[in-house]
């Protein structure tokens, strides 16, 4: 099976994240006013994985985030989660 998978980078809860506090302060505040009462920002990737089962296309993920650097672990945290498959066949 093909697997899509979400790998969502975000700064931890107590980081501060200057571009969700701009997009808040300067674009948010300026459209709805103050009903949003807050933002974050953060890096989103999706990845189409071939793989036996979801659990292992989450593995193989979660690998290349770790094996690559594609986050730092002290300030971000990640979700990582399958979003859709599709038969290899089709």
């Amino acid at each position: 099976m093909i697997y899509e998978v979400e790998l969502i980078i975000m700064n931890k809860d107590g980081v501060r994240d200057p571009e969700g506090e701009t997009i808040q302060r300067y674009v948010v505040e300026k459209i709805v006013g103050n009903a949003v009462k807050g933002t974050r920002a953060g890096k989103y990737l999706l990845f189409r994985v071939d793989s036996r089962s979801p659990e292992e296309a989450v593995g193989i993920v979660r690998k290349l985030a770790d094996e690559g650097r594609f986050y730092n672990p002290m300030a971000h945290r990640v979700i990582i989660r399958v979003v859709g498959h599709e038969d290899r066949g089709h």
